[in-house]
């Protein structure tokens, strides 16, 4: 118990560290209250697009000098609405806009990227998470951008719980589906970008859906669901992340990689 203690007391020491779990524990609120909407609009396909859209906004940050995370947030959102005017305007399905964006993103990410010279590890940290890559601005931007995402989805929770569940029978009911609709996806646009500098772009999705998807084992209803799938994604941060810090493994596979775990365990805790 001393050495583990004395383990802990060394790891946050190093002030990286601190902001690194400050960003981390933050993203797993924000991510796990977000992903229960999510997957049960049966929209989990939509973290990884937006993941994919906010890397090209990475890119675009990389290549032109600017803050790559404030331009992952703009063109984020940018492609959030652009994913709702579609599903709502237009007679495709959900999965073929998510797939086509998806991949539409991470090619013209690469042709930024190529074409800027800027596949370097600054880029590396972006995709798989890095915690030696979080600094105080990205800590700020995070609290900033991030309070008023939580507030939004906590304020309109009720609605939105109406909305996963049945659209028409919201909108007879006199619930402005459309914007609620497209507040859900804005908040989700961000708090995704917000996430690629702990967890990467190319994994973040898993933190947003899979820690739900473990809470549904249990069967306790919407908000012991959202309590449960908080508890994992907030083990699954601070697990991973002591992984990352005392094996030098990028910080995104780690997380990832322990929340799947506890999927698995409740799989075969609630197996019939």
């Amino acid at each position: 118990m001393l050495n583990w203690g004395n383990s802990m007391t060394e790891m946050f020491a190093y002030e990286f560290i601190q902001r690194a779990f400050v960003a981390g524990i933050f993203i797993a609120i924000l991510a796990s209250i977000s992903g229960t909407f999510i997957v049960l609009k049966r929209y989990s396909l939509m973290s990884e697009t937006l993941a994919h859209s906010a890397l090209v906004g990475v890119a675009v940050g990389l290549v032109a000098g600017y803050n790559p995370l404030w331009v992952a947030v703009i063109v984020a959102v940018l492609s959030a609405w652009l994913i709702e005017y579609l599903r709502s305007n237009f007679s495709l399905y959900s999965d073929s806009i998510l797939s086509i964006i998806l991949s539409g993103s991470l090619a013209l990410a690469v042709v930024i990227v190529s074409l800027g010279g800027a596949f370097n590890n600054s880029l590396f940290s972006y995709l798989f998470g890095s915690i030696l890559s979080v600094s105080n601005e990205d800590v700020v931007t995070i609290a900033i951008v991030g309070t008023p995402a939580l507030a939004l989805l906590l304020l309109f929770s009720k609605e939105l719980y109406f909305i996963t569940y049945d659209e028409e029978v919201a909108k007879t009911s006199g619930i402005k589906v459309k914007l609620l609709n497209f507040l859900l996806v804005t908040v989700v646009a961000i708090i995704i970008a917000l996430s690629i500098r702990v967890v990467g772009s190319l994994l973040i999705g898993a933190l947003m859906v899979i820690p739900t998807s473990a809470a549904l084992q249990y069967r306790v209803g919407f908000k012991n669901t959202i309590l449960i799938s908080l508890f994992f994604a907030l083990f699954s941060v601070v697990f991973g992340m002591s992984l990352s810090f005392y094996f030098s493994l990028p910080s995104g596979a780690t997380i990832v990689l322990t929340v799947i775990s506890l999927f698995i365990l409740s799989l075969i805790v609630n197996k019939k």
